[in-house]
């Protein structure tokens, strides 16, 4: 389904009432001031939101995944792993990282300084990463992968709920991708940066390489958290680094998108938002739909040693465990140019899935070292699916925003637990051929596939009853929000009613 048609004249508001006593507040939203101040204020956001989200999303991949790199240099013999126990270490960081996104997702609508607390969870994380260094045993691991875990799940769905209050529907495609373009590509750079040291700093001032890895990358993260908390904005009403006028046309902007202010009633409280969340099918839709989708996707912990299958040295394994990923990074950012042209979501998520199932299958048909590194340029390509999960679910549950908050959290939250499962499915004792942990994900993916067709039948229907009822004039909570849409365009209630008559979900 295609976005709504292009704004009529009439929604470049030409009289807008004064919302404060700040004659500048309104001068954006003249019919001849408009357009260009839009778009500044969108390459502003551009210049300063997306790269510092995609930086942190880096770093944030690389200090997650350093342990399945540092597996590769001796990480296991020099704490006396036994198998179980190292995938114990990965699986143990969901135990904190998916339960926690939740109440983090909800506290974050209701906190006026998003940045700072964002920025102070990429210093815990970075400083919990580098405590990892100095482990001796399985249970110091266990502990700082435990810890780890819970200032990390502030920021997934945090800087998707955070996109989500800044940029409309027709944009929030390709700037969430943008932003996962991060992680993506930290699969790629973040395995020759380990290439590199644990190539050369093994034995430096007496320590193992794969000590130096955590030290290097948890000082980096630390570093670059303090520089978040300038960087990143908090909301449109007040960002720090946007003056008067272009904060009001911040608020008008998403008001317009949706015909409703993008603003939670005052009686609305942050548990009211959980209860709103839960209680929507689409949400638990939404939750099921990516846990069995990461559990598709789970071979991400164990690409390097997916990728020494092929039989070539450790520096040379990281080495090409980074082609994939570049290619999914491009493929990604394509994907949702795209997507935000056609406003369509199905085929842009879900297909990508079906590539993945693609490269399963080649792998489960051959061990030749062509076929197989293919087959992982098409494992890897799923996740442009993910990049836009979130946004859908943005997309679908956009109002109020502490229903919206809650929601991401949930389906994050519990998404990753399909990670924590693929912690145990690719099972050394499997390898070199890993056929049923394959076969385990093939089917998992194909799971996530019906549920999103589920999902994309459920919006269809719900377009059609809105195209229904879009006369009957909404009444409380709703009858708020577009007030204070109307309060905010300088326009009547009457007339907010009517442009909320175009608004659909997209599917």
């Amino acid at each position: 389904m295609s976005i709504q048609e292009e704004k009529k004249p009439e929604s470049f508001t030409e009289n807008v009432i004064a919302v404060s006593n700040d004659d500048g507040d309104f001068r954006l939203l003249t019919a001849d001031a408009r357009k260009a101040g839009e778009r500044a204020l969108v390459r502003k956001l551009d210049r300063r939101l997306i790269p510092t989200a995609a930086v942190i999303y880096l770093l944030n991949y690389i200090d997650r995944v350093a342990v399945t790199a540092a597996r590769l240099q001796g990480l296991e013999q020099d704490l006396g792993l036994t198998t179980v126990q190292y995938e114990t270490i990965l699986a143990i960081l969901y135990a904190t990282y998916c339960p926690m996104q939740i109440p983090s997702n909800m506290i974050l609508g209701y906190i006026s300084r998003p940045s700072i607390y964002i920025g102070a969870c990429v210093v815990g994380w970075g400083l919990t990463s580098a405590l990892t260094g100095v482990t001796t045993n399985f249970s110091g691991m266990m502990a700082c992968r435990v810890f780890i875990g819970v200032p990390e799940a502030a920021f997934y769905p945090g800087v998707v709920y955070l996109l989500s209050r800044w940029y409309t529907r027709k944009e929030l495609a390709m700037r969430s991708a943008s932003f996962y373009f991060g992680s993506l590509i930290s699969n790629a750079f973040g395995n020759s940066i380990a290439a590199g040291i644990l190539a050369k700093m093994q034995g430096v001032l007496g320590l193992s390489a794969w000590r130096w890895l955590f030290y290097i990358e948890g000082a980096i993260t630390m570093a670059f958290g303090f520089l978040t908390m300038w960087l990143l904005p908090d909301f449109p009403h007040n960002t720090r680094w946007l003056n008067a006028a272009e904060r009001h046309l911040s608020q008008v902007r998403l008001a317009e998108d949706a015909g409703e202010a993008d603003k939670d009633s005052d009686n609305l409280t942050i548990y009211d938002g959980f209860l709103l969340a839960i209680k929507d099918p689409k949400t638990i839709i939404f939750m099921f739909l990516t846990c069995t989708q990461l559990l598709g996707l789970s071979f991400t912990n164990f690409f390097p040693t997916l990728t020494a299958t092929l039989g070539f040295s450790t520096t040379i394994t990281l080495l090409m465990a980074s082609p994939p990923w570049i290619f999914t990074s491009v493929c990604c950012l394509l994907n949702a140019w795209h997507a935000d042209r056609s406003g369509e979501r199905f085929f842009h998520i879900t297909g990508w899935w079906w590539v993945a199932m693609l490269g399963y299958i080649i792998s489960l048909c051959t061990m030749a070292t062509g076929g197989r590194y293919f087959s992982l340029f098409l494992m890897t390509s799923g996740y442009c699916g993910f990049a836009l999960t979130l946004t859908w679910v943005a997309n679908a549950i956009p109002r109020p925003p502490a229903k919206r908050a809650a929601a991401l959290g949930l389906v994050n939250g519990f998404g990753n637990l399909g990670n924590l499962i693929g912690s145990y499915i690719w099972n050394a004792s499997w390898g070199p051929q890993y056929h049923q942990s394959m076969i385990i994900a093939l089917c998992s993916l194909v799971l996530s596939s019906a549920l999103s067709f589920l999902m994309r039948w459920i919006l269809i229907k719900e377009n059609k009853n809105m195209a229904m009822e879009e006369n009957k004039l909404m009444e409380g909570p709703g009858r708020e929000r577009i007030e204070e849409a109307a309060r905010l365009e300088g326009i009547t209630f009457e007339e907010a009613v009517k442009r909320r008559k175009g608004f659909r979900y997209l599917y």
